[in-house]
């Protein structure tokens, strides 16, 4: 037979430990969803670490390397300049000349696809012209308002007229973007500009490899 000790307020020492795990199991969870709730709003608003899988920035950024995305360009809705690298979210399909978006369906939606990014596909390239630019890709290169962009980057590579948008006028509140790899890049030139609302934020640093680590240089 189970023998307890009771105290003199008339608790049991089993009962007052039970309350104790409880509270500290209770205080774990808490911590958990508290440090999940700060990281995904820091995710979300600040900054973000991103591996990236795609070769259309070669060769500026490798396919594998990992990049610190800088969001308060979206939270705090900074401008963007030309020669920004930036991501995005994939256009579902092109209207007039510009991407266009599938709507969001209530709060549930918001969370699962532009907080969490689950289900979402996103880009990464160069801002080439901004809102008002004339753009123009001729055999010489890539022109914007009628000078000729000395575009160092591409490593001596040429831009190949491509896609169906290649002499355009950027309308305000969007962006025209390539990949640094012109011969291997889906962009702009495929699926037209871009609404600055779907920028999720300008790509500033390179976090790995180690021996890369800092600033990525316009």
């Amino acid at each position: 037979m189970k023998s307890v000790q009771i105290n003199t307020d008339g608790k049991s020492n089993e009962v007052v430990t039970e309350k104790s795990i409880l509270k500290e199991i209770f205080e774990w969870v808490f911590c958990i969803i508290a440090a999940f709730v700060i990281a995904v709003l820091v995710r979300y608003f600040l900054f973000t670490p991103t591996l990236v899988k795609q070769t259309s920035m070669t060769p500026t950024i490798l396919d594998g390397e990992r990049v610190l995305i800088n969001r308060t360009v979206r939270t705090f809705k900074l401008p963007i300049y030309r020669g920004d690298i930036i991501t995005f979210e994939m256009p579902a399909y092109t209207e007039n000349g510009v991407g266009v978006y599938e709507q969001l369906d209530g709060a549930m939606d918001f969370i699962i696809k532009e907080v969490l990014e689950i289900n979402k596909i996103s880009f990464i390239k160069r801002v080439i012209a901004i809102g008002g630019d004339h753009l123009q890709i001729k055999e010489d290169g890539v022109y914007v308002n009628g000078r000729k962009q000395s575009e160092v980057y591409l490593d001596g590579a040429e831009t190949p007229i491509t896609g169906s948008f290649y002499d355009v006028v950027v309308p305000e509140g969007y962006v025209f973007v390539m990949g640094d790899n012109r011969d291997g890049s889906c962009d702009s030139r495929e699926f037209g500009c871009i609404p600055i609302e779907k920028v999720e934020g300008r790509v500033v640093h390179r976090i790995w490899p180690i021996s890369k680590f800092g600033k990525i240089d316009k």
